[in-house]
């Protein structure tokens, strides 16, 4: 099994932000992904709900390669995905919720697979497929307390914060107890860049310089 603990513990603790860069076209992806590279976050995850999405994900991971940066695929609904995933040469899988087969998929890949919950009963299915660490969707929905109620039950579980994140509420999300948020449209916005730059600056080391793309 693909030890997703301590993969993800190298990646996320390197910078507890993922970019999610879902809709746009190639050009418009790559552009974001490397704003996302210049403010230090390194897991970037293009979602593969269609065929020009497979080509947009190949293109990034191609990029963030010759970066040092990481590529995810997600919204990966069935096994055949992760087959088209790893063939685009992404470093790990996403899924809005959680299917042990979709993770069973991304295990024999050598993927780490980051699979979506929202309630106890999820968590501990995760738990019997050696998962310890899991996307909680949609964080704005479920709310901050949700991540300080979690704690209790499950200590050994790590959340990425996920769906409806942006700088003016990661940091909560953070301070509740996600270990990681994933932020998408903020991205787009120059006066939420320093806001993430900041949070980043705060968590990880000195701010980084931020490059016109």
């Amino acid at each position: 099994m693909v030890g997703e603990q301590d993969w993800f513990d190298d990646t996320l603790g390197a910078c507890p932000i993922m970019a999610i860069l879902r809709g746009y076209s190639t050009r418009d992806t790559l552009a974001l992904a490397h704003r996302a590279w210049d403010l230090g976050i390194n897991l970037v995850e293009i979602p593969i709900q269609t065929d020009a999405a497979l080509e947009t994900l190949a293109a990034v991971a191609a990029a963030g390669r010759d970066r040092g940066a990481v590529t995810g695929a997600g919204t990966v609904l069935r096994p055949e995905q992760v087959i088209d995933a790893r063939d685009a040469g992404v470093a790990f899988t996403v899924s809005p919720g959680f299917d042990p087969d979709v993770v069973n998929a991304s295990h024999a890949a050598g993927l780490p697979s980051l699979p979506g919950v929202a309630t106890a009963t999820d968590v501990q299915l995760a738990l019997r497929h050696g998962l310890h660490w899991l996307k909680a969707f949609p964080a704005a929905v479920l709310g901050e307390g949700w991540f300080t109620a979690m704690r209790g039950p499950f200590p050994q579980i790590r959340y990425v914060a996920t769906g409806g994140i942006a700088s003016d509420n990661a940091d909560r999300f953070l301070n509740a107890g996600a270990a990681a948020v994933a932020i998408g449209s903020a991205l787009e916005h120059p006066a939420q860049l320093d806001r993430l730059a900041a949070i980043i600056a705060a968590r990880v080391g000195p701010e980084p310089r931020i490059t016109d793309v």
